[in-house]
C-alpha cells in the first residue's frame, strides 16, 4: 500500500511545483482534496493490515481445527467405514415440528425414549412390519 503514499505525496509535488495558491479557492480546495486523498490511503492501509491479520488469525483457526479433527476422526476419515458396526439410520417426522430427523436404528431397537432434537420433544417411533403390516417387530428368519 506504499504507492498510494507515494502518489499522494507526488499529488503534494506537483501542487507546490505549480506553485498553487492556498489563498484562492481553488488552491484551497486542491489542498483540500489532496489532504483527503492522504487520509484514504491511511485508511485502506489500515484495513490492508487488519485483513492480513484476520487471515492470519483464520488460518490459525483452521489448522487447530484440523488438529482437532485428526484427533477425534483419526487421520484418515475412512477409518470410519473399516469398522465392523453398521450404522443404520431411519428417518423420522417429528409430530410435534414436523421436523425430519435421521435416527439410530440401534436407539430406536433399546426401546429408549427419542427426543428430538429440534423441538426437544418425545417422539415414538412406531414400525410396520414389512411382511403383514401388523405394527409389530417380530423376528422373521
Amino acid at each position: 500500500m506504499e504507492y498510494l503514499y507515494e502518489r499522494v505525496a507526488y499529488l503534494k509535488g506537483l501542487a507546490e511545483g505549480m506553485k498553487v495558491d492556498e489563498t484562492t479557492d481553488q488552491g484551497k480546495l486542491m489542498s483540500k482534496i489532496i489532504d483527503v486523498l492522504g487520509d484514504f490511503a491511511d485508511a485502506i492501509n489500515e484495513l490492508n493490515d487488519t485483513q492480513n491479520e484476520l487471515d492470519e488469525y483464520v488460518e490459525a483457526i483452521d489448522e487447530d481445527l484440523s488438529t482437532l479433527e485428526d484427533e477425534i476422526y483419526g487421520d484418515d476419515e475412512d477409518d470410519f467405514e473399516d469398522d465392523d458396526e453398521d450404522y443404520d439410520y431411519v428417518e423420522v417426522e417429528c409430530p410435534h415440528c414436523k421436523e425430519f430427523v435421521y435416527l439410530d436404528e440401534s436407539l430406536i431397537d433399546s426401546g429408549e425414549q427419542v427426543i428430538c432434537p429440534n423441538c426437544h420433544e418425545p417422539i415414538e417411533v412406531e414400525f410396520e412390519c414389512e411382511c403383514c403390516g401388523c405394527g409389530h417387530d417380530h423376528d422373521h428368519e
